[in-house]
């Protein structure tokens, strides 16, 4: 990858991983092209002053990806289960990775899941194991696969945050089960890794994380981060079960199972030291 030369397309450049991705690559003086279906939208316009070229692209739409995945050399490709469901998240997936093959680029980083490859029979799961052996078979010159956990993020997203400003963590989950987390500034350093040691990584897909806590532990981290009392309070999976099947699996399997990163191994073999939930929750602005 030459510096200021190769041009990298970062889908999902408005939402977390794509963002902090393209940050990343910025901070270290790459070209990026981020993709968007909002150029002009407030996220779009901040990477743009920061020297990113912002291009109209949807992942729902092949002619627009055709014409965005012209003249690149990479591609950062993340879908959102939530926003598109799970089938239409597998053909986004599939689509950008075709197209790109098709265009000529030549290294491709897909972001995944963490245990994809375990056969968890968690829909959103299986459905990204499914596009990463898209990817392997479609025969890049080079291709890195990431595969992050549970973000910390999801504490200040809807799911959580309003039940943790009443001073309530609820999740289906039981009190000794361990989830592994990351910020999702650490998934932005393994984004911009997957590209500078493209060579390296060639055909690589690492599962990463950067911290692991049960929820009471959870609960007392961000208590100490917002200055008041949070507690856990469980959802009984059955009610989490009402709302969605997918992701009453995945809760019900991290009971079971759960992710299995070797957080020191890989911050230590990659170099990105991982952030801790104590640190990330320092750094909110908890109301």
């Amino acid at each position: 990858m030459k510096i200021g030369k190769d041009v990298v397309l970062v889908t999902g450049a408005t939402g977390q991983q794509g963002g902090a991705v393209a940050h990343e690559l910025l901070a270290k003086k790459h070209r990026v092209a981020v993709m968007t279906r909002k150029p002009d939208s407030p996220a779009a316009q901040a990477l743009a002053k920061r020297g990113a070229k912002v291009v109209k692209g949807d992942l729902d739409d092949p002619a627009s990806l055709e014409q965005a995945l012209g003249g690149v050399w990479g591609v950062f490709a993340v879908q959102n289960t939530w926003e598109a469901g799970v089938e239409k998240e597998e053909a986004q997936g599939k689509r950008i990775a075709e197209l790109a093959k098709r265009r000529g680029v030549e290294h491709f980083v897909y972001s995944s899941v963490g245990s994809a490859h375990r056969k968890t029979g968690i829909p959103h799961f299986d459905n990204k194991w499914r596009v990463e052996e898209t990817v392997r078979r479609l025969g890049f010159p080079s291709y890195v696969v990431i595969r992050p956990v549970f973000f910390m993020e999801n504490w200040i997203s809807g799911w959580f945050k309003p039940g943790i400003d009443q001073g309530k963590l609820m999740i289906g989950l039981k009190p000794d089960t361990v989830v592994q987390m990351i910020a999702v500034r650490d998934i932005g350093q393994y984004g911009r890794l997957a590209f500078e040691k493209h060579v390296e990584l060639q055909g690589r897909a690492i599962d990463i994380a950067g911290d692991a806590h049960t929820m009471p532990e959870t609960a007392r981290i961000l208590s100490q981060a917002a200055g008041r009392t949070i507690t856990f309070q469980p959802v009984p999976i059955a009610e989490v079960r009402k709302a969605s099947m997918d992701y009453a699996l995945m809760l019900e399997w991290f009971d079971r199972v759960g992710y299995d990163v070797d957080i020191p191994a890989v911050a230590k073999e990659y170099r990105v030291r991982p952030t801790t939930l104590k640190e990330w929750a320092g750094k909110i602005s908890w109301p």
